[in-house]
């Protein structure tokens, strides 16, 4: 049987994913730091999909909470085939406004988990000669701004470059960078996702079925809907400073504040 972990898998992306992928038949391990929503959430998998479901509660902005998820990858009594980097955070403001300290739990969270999780993931996939690796970024990793966009960018630069080493191995690496998604995200860094047109949200299961497309068409970056891969398309030819000022204009429509 095919096992997926899914890092942030009670909501949004991450929970799509475990839908999708326990549609499929995978045994799942759902990871997230909330113990009772992980229970809850793998008894509905298990009912409706009749998979098995493991849950790890971990809290992947400590060290304990990342150790104790790279444990698990490694474990070959129990190989993990698909990993899924999903669990992400965003803070409310602008990097000026933003405590320091807040910036650095972000950055372990998008660039060490991800980071530590892969190398475990794909050091013991290539022993199996097989495995899949996503790492969810984000549009923003083409545009200036902050440290959110930094990191997502990192992301994509991070998992180009180890899947490009991987290549001929068996094990496959995707980043996937969708545009706005209706989840929790917004909610969680107090930003107002409500100013935002109803043309920029993408749907959480739309978003894994294009990623998963493009992860069989052997793509290493998928950027999901036509509009959001114009919009890539656009900042890779528009001056970075005019980018950035429309980009910090687009983040006081989260924070009126700003």
């Amino acid at each position: 049987m095919t096992t997926s972990l899914i890092t942030g898998a009670t909501s949004g992306i991450g929970a799509a994913f475990a839908r999708r992928l326990g549609a499929d038949g995978h045994g799942l391990v759902l990871v997230a730091r909330d113990e009772r929503r992980l229970a809850a959430t793998a008894a509905d998998l298990r009912q409706r999909y009749g998979v098995e479901v493991e849950v790890l509660p971990a809290d992947l902005t400590e060290d304990d909470g990342i150790a104790a998820v790279e444990a698990r990858l490694r474990d070959r009594a129990r190989p993990v085939d698909v990993l899924v980097n999903n669990a992400g955070a965003g803070n409310r403001g602008t990097f000026l406004d933003v405590p320091v300290a807040d910036e650095l739990r972000m950055l372990k969270l998008h660039c060490e988990a991800v980071l530590r999780l892969t190398a475990a993931a794909v050091g013991a996939m290539r022993e199996r000669r097989y495995g899949f690796v996503v790492n969810v970024a984000s549009v923003a990793a083409f545009m200036p701004r902050g440290t959110y966009g930094a990191s997502k960018a990192w992301v994509v630069r991070f998992t180009e470059g180890v899947a490009a080493e991987a290549a001929g191995s068996g094990v496959r690496l995707l980043a996937l960078c969708p545009g706005f998604v209706r989840t929790e995200f917004h909610a969680r860094a107090g930003m107002d996702a409500g100013r935002l047109p109803a043309v920029a949200w993408l749907d959480a299961d739309a978003v894994v079925t294009a990623c998963l497309r493009d992860l069989a068409l052997r793509r290493t970056v998928s950027v999901p809907s036509v509009r959001y891969k114009l919009a890539v398309a656009l900042a890779r030819h528009v001056p970075s400073r005019l980018y950035a000022a429309a980009s910090t204009r687009a983040g006081r429509r989260f924070d009126p504040k700003l």
